[in-house]
């Protein structure tokens, strides 16, 4: 998988694993499960990290977006 979305010299990967852990509780291991659903489901999509902290995956278009709330992960 491809990483594009630097910030603060992290790539997406990093930053995407970083929120992962920062989370710590069902939303980051949804996160976790959703990211490694679309590893498998697409490997040639990109990770990017746009929208000032949304994790998302890219293959000529948005696959789908990363977004954690409250009380939801979409």
């Amino acid at each position: 998988m491809q990483e594009d979305g630097e910030q603060d010299g992290r790539s997406a990967s990093e930053l995407i694993d970083r929120r992962i852990e920062e989370l710590g509780d069902w939303r980051g291991e949804t996160l976790a499960r959703l990211r490694a659903l679309i590893r498998q489901a697409a490997p040639e999509a990109v990770e990017t990290w746009k929208w000032r902290g949304v994790p998302v995956w890219e293959d000529a278009g948005i696959i789908c977006t990363g977004e954690t709330y409250k009380a939801v992960v979409k």
